[in-house]
């Protein structure tokens, strides 16, 4: 679930690289709420260095990378319960067959996950979310919103962030076993993101603004875009070992 947007990080980056986008601060209509913004993203910025950043890491230096894939793989399977329902939702048959094949073949096959079947097996990924959903059914993404912790984000996907939860099958268990599914797929996101990272801090003058602007640009993409037609337009420019998420 909170790791939505940081998936597609790695696209963004390349994207805003290439098109030369490391600007200032300047004002923007899509972001009226930018003074509450920009307090909010100081805030992560300063958890992001102090205790996201050195966790990552250490989990990255501790955990061999089979198993750092295992986990990867587990937390992709999860999130295909959600790409599943949100897919069918939006009227794409195809994707939603294809995942829901992919879920049924890596659950089972895969042992819940863990090793991925499917891709090898030529079953496409297709990522999506309640906020995709929405705007595919015309909802406007409103003013762009920071959330604490969760990054990026607009008034509509913001709300669909408590769908997306909904649809996470990790917010069903024990609250302990809840909270520690979230919390190690928060590190499993944030440890693929560490290159990412450092792109972003040698590539931009002011990260809130490239940070916005990929945001955007890439939600825009992705509503605008045929995501059928590609696991990497489908979803975040990751592969699906590469891919993290609850739900």
């Amino acid at each position: 679930m909170c790791s939505s947007f940081y998936r597609a990080v790695p696209a963004l980056v390349f994207a805003l690289l290439a098109a030369g986008c490391a600007s200032g601060p300047q004002a923007t209509p899509s972001d009226p709420l930018e003074p509450m913004n920009r307090a909010v993203f100081s805030a992560n910025q300063t958890i992001d260095q102090y205790v996201a950043t050195p966790v990552a890491k250490g989990y990255r230096e501790a955990v061999p990378g089979p198993v750092r894939t295992a986990v990867r793989n587990f937390f992709s399977n999860l999130g295909d319960v959600s790409n599943l329902v949100n897919n069918l939702l939006q009227g794409r048959g195809v994707a939603a067959a294809e995942t829901g094949m992919r879920l049924a073949v890596n659950s089972v096959l895969g042992i819940g996950g863990l090793i991925d079947i499917a891709t090898p097996a030529g079953i496409s990924t297709h990522h999506t979310d309640f906020g995709l959903t929405l705007g595919a059914w015309g909802m406007p993404p409103g003013p762009y919103l920071v959330l604490p912790v969760l990054g990026p984000s607009s008034v509509r996907d913001g709300a669909g962030v408590v769908v997306n939860a909904a649809l996470s099958p990790a917010t069903y268990l024990d609250p302990s076993a809840s909270f520690g599914l979230y919390g190690a797929s928060f590190v499993d996101t944030r440890t693929n993101l560490l290159p990412a990272t450092d792109l972003i801090s040698l590539a931009a003058l002011d990260k809130y603004s490239f940070m916005r602007d990929g945001y955007l640009q890439r939600r825009r993409y992705l509503l605008n875009e045929d995501q059928s037609t590609s696991d990497v337009v489908a979803g975040d420019g990751y592969s699906n070992e590469e891919a993290t998420s609850p739900g």
